[in-house]
C-alpha cells in the first residue's frame, strides 16, 4: 500500500474554514474517485489548546491529510492538490514509507479517536549521514520513545520524495497517540504516575535520544485530533 501525506497550512483567521474543507465529504469523494482506498485527516483540536506545540514555518501547520492508494501516484496526488488549491488551502506534500511500531485503536469511519495525536515533522542535521540518521531513529530511538512515553499509537512516516516543489526538507513525519489529559499534564504524557523523579528520568532519556539524530532541532509539532475513512 502506498501513502501520501499533505501538511495543511493556514493563518489563524482562516484555519476553521480550512479544517472544515479537510473534513468535508466533497474532499473524500474526489480522493476516492482518484483511486485512493483510505484517508486520514488530523486537524488542530480546541481540546488540546494547552498542549506543547512548535511551529517553524511562516504559515502554521493546522493538520495533515494522509492518503493510501494502490493506483498511479500522480492521479491521487493531483486530485488532493487540486481540492486543497481550489479551496485556497496552502499545503506541502510528500510520498511516504510507512511503519507502525505501535498500532493505534481501531474506530468507526469518521469517529474522532479518543487521543491527543501529536504530529512531528523532523529534519535531518546536515552533518549526519542519512543512513546513520535513519538507523538511530528507527533502530534505536523507536523503543526508547515507546518505553519513556505513555503512547498507545505510534506511526513513523519516512519521506521518500517531496511532491510539492515548495515542501520544506522534512525527512520524516511522526504521529504518536497519547491520552487526552497529556495535553496539560507531563506526568500523563510520560506515564510517570505523579513521580517527579521518574518524570525527570524519562524526560532525560527522551531528550538524550532525540539529541542523537536532531529530532529536537528544526521541529514542527502539532497537537491534533485524528479521524479516518475507508473509501469505496
Amino acid at each position: 500500500m502506498n501513502k501520501l501525506i499533505f501538511a495543511l497550512l493556514a493563518p489563524a483567521e482562516s484555519s476553521a474554514a480550512a479544517i472544515d474543507t479537510a473534513l468535508s465529504p466533497a474532499l473524500r469523494e474526489r480522493v476516492a474517485a482518484a483511486g485512493a482506498s483510505r484517508i486520514q485527516v488530523n486537524v488542530v483540536d480546541a481540546a488540546f489548546a494547552a498542549a506543547h506545540n512548535i511551529q517553524t514555518l511562516a504559515e502554521p501547520i493546522i493538520g495533515t491529510v494522509g492518503v493510501w492508494y494502490d493506483t498511479e501516484r500522480s492521479a491521487v496526488a493531483d486530485a488532493v492538490v487540486s481540492v486543497l488549491t481550489d479551496a485556497g488551502i496552502t499545503h506541502h506534500a510528500w510520498e511516504i514509507d510507512e511503519r507502525e511500531p505501535l498500532p493505534g485503536p481501531e474506530v468507526a469511519d469518521g469517529e474522532r479517536v479518543s487521543a491527543l495525536a501529536n504530529i512531528a515533522f523532523l529534519r535531518k542535521p546536515v552533518d549526519l549521514p542519512y543512513e546513520e540518521w535513519r538507523s538511530i531513529w528507527q533502530d534505536s530511538h523507536t523503543q526508547i520513545a515507546i518505553d519513556t512515553q505513555d503512547t498507545f499509537g505510534y506511526v513513523q512516516n519516512r519521506v521518500t520524495e517531496a511532491i510539492t516543489p515548495s515542501a520544506p526538507p522534512v525527512v520524516a513525519i511522526v504521529e504518536e497517540l497519547f491520552h487526552e489529559a497529556a495535553a496539560g499534564d507531563w506526568h500523563v504524557f510520560y506515564g510517570s504516575d505523579g513521580d517527579n523523579a521518574e518524570l525527570k528520568r524519562r524526560m532525560g532519556l527522551m531528550r538524550e535520544s532525540c539529541d542523537r539524530f536532531g529530532a529536537n532541532r528544526g521541529l514542527d509539532l502539532v497537537s491534533t485530533a485524528r479521524r479516518s475513512w475507508t473509501l469505496g
